[in-house]
């Protein structure tokens, strides 16, 4: 089978791209797996599907590198929203379909905003908060955390026995001069990524709640990719609405590619 495929990333978080309007395209585990393999395949963080859904302007499927259908990636949907415009779907503006839901996105130029669905409940234990901001993440605020061993304590959380069927993304912060820095280790990639949009936006929330952030309704995000920045409405202690994901979904390059059956 051959493909096109497409490459984006979105502050170094990076996704290999299918248009498959058509349906003409169905991947097994094993192919997305390969396709996202940085040493065999194209290397990704992440595959998606973008689909035609009825109502709205495309539905987006995606993948983890491990090859398994996953929740919702913020950075993914910013991308797939510039992939959507890159193929005359969209424009400013578009509504698209993921697992989680129906997100609505806005273009300008390479940088996108997306809405992300609102937060209701934040648990807070012993030197952790736990949340939902389409996927799951387990945030902890560390010290020094350029130097943090970030895989090997987030490898920990990620397997102890409460995540141990679901798993769950772990969030590193520090508070850094008027930037939050927030460093990810990812369920599905099973390592740190450059950056994490649902992770990020957990992390700006979390900062909100510890009164940590250098505006009440607006966190500015650094990652190890770029800067990404939040913006969210809370109407009472763990709850948050009108959350926004923003940042730059930028275009690598296209290819065709082989993909054995």
């Amino acid at each position: 089978m051959q493909l096109q495929c497409y490459k984006y990333q979105g502050t170094g978080n990076d996704f290999v791209l299918i248009d498959n309007r058509e349906k003409t395209i169905s991947l097994t585990t094993e192919q997305v797996k390969w396709l996202c393999d940085r040493r065999f395949g194209i290397g990704a963080d992440g595959l998606m599907l973008l689909e035609l859904e009825p109502g709205i302007d495309f539905k987006m499927v995606y993948f983890n590198s491990d090859g398994n259908e996953s929740s919702m990636c913020g950075n993914g949907g910013r991308c797939i929203t510039a992939f959507a415009k890159y193929l005359g779907i969209v424009t400013t503006h578009a509504k698209f379909l993921a697992i989680d839901g129906i997100h609505e996105a806005k273009i300008d130029n390479d940088w996108v905003s997306l809405k992300m669905n609102d937060v209701r409940e934040v648990e807070a234990g012993e030197g952790y908060f736990y949340l939902n901001t389409g996927s799951p993440h387990y945030v902890k605020f560390v010290n020094g955390i350029e130097n943090f061993d970030v895989f090997t304590e987030g490898k920990k959380i990620r397997n102890n026995d409460r995540f141990v069927f679901e798993g769950t993304n772990v969030n590193f912060i520090e508070k850094k001069d008027n930037e939050l820095f927030v460093r990810t280790y990812e369920r599905g990639v099973e390592d740190e990524t450059l950056s994490c949009g649902t992770g990020v936006t957990a992390a700006a929330l979390v900062a909100a709640l510890k009164g940590v952030s250098s505006d009440k309704n607006n966190c500015v995000i650094k990652t190890l990719g770029g800067n990404l920045n939040v913006k969210f409405e809370k109407v009472l202690e763990n709850t948050f609405y009108n959350i926004w994901l923003e940042g730059p979904a930028k275009f690598v390059f296209k290819t065709t590619i082989d993909v054995v059956d």
